[in-house]
């Protein structure tokens, strides 16, 4: 039996490494480490990545697989649940980081399944949903900046970049405290109240400030 990490970035600027690093800060340990860079969860299936067949091909019977969270599978729901689905049939146990999700395919019970699988298809959904919402906000800051050519219009440069708001969100996902998350992200305690409750307004300033993202 076998404990293999999968991570996943979706632009070749972006980092693996903070993904292993929260994983053993949680406490586990991995026999492989596999990873795709530069590969959509959106529009690339988890069997079609290079990195992702492989996992498939991997993955046996008491292995367990641990991800940052779902959307690292993915952030296609259909995708996702087949994802999961297939894995489990396999008997191999899916935990995630965030939220410490474990999902175990050896039970029988029916409510226990039923309940299993509900959870599953909102993660994946709200995984997807978070996707959609990100790149309409994009769409929506490209635009509104390629219509002010001498950028006069763009506002006031934003004070975090991308790698400190992935950093943000994936600790409010594990419910840290706003004054760590500060102290960790290297940013203001406002700027964090500003990520956690304007997300759509955090993304267009990232859009239209693309220099600043990393």
């Amino acid at each position: 039996m076998a404990t293999f990490l999968y991570a996943r970035v979706s632009t070749t600027e972006q980092t693996l490494d903070h993904q292993r690093t929260q994983a053993e800060a949680a406490g586990f340990t991995f026999d492989h480490v596999i990873a795709d860079k530069g590969v959509s969860g959106v529009s690339v299936p988890m069997r079609e990545r290079p990195e992702g067949k492989r996992l498939f091909d991997m993955l046996r019977a008491g292995d367990t697989l641990v991800v940052r969270w779902v959307d690292r599978l993915g952030r296609n729901y259909l995708d996702v649940t087949d994802t999961i689905k297939t894995f489990l049939s396999r008997g191999v146990i899916v935990r995630t980081i965030i939220n410490g999700m474990t999902f175990d395919g050896s039970t029988k019970d029916p409510m226990q399944m039923a309940v299993r699988d509900a959870l599953i298809a909102f993660m994946a959904a709200t995984a997807q949903a978070q996707a959609e919402a990100t790149k309409e906000a994009q769409r929506a800051g490209i635009a509104h900046a390629k219509g002010k050519d001498d950028g006069s219009y763009r506002g006031r440069k934003p004070s975090f970049d991308r790698k400190q708001v992935v950093i943000v969100r994936d600790l409010l996902g594990k419910n840290t405290g706003i004054s760590e998350i500060a102290k960790l992200s290297g940013l203001s305690r406002q700027t964090v109240y500003r990520i956690k409750d304007d997300p759509e307004g955090t993304e267009k300033a990232l859009a239209l400030w693309p220099e600043r993202e990393m």
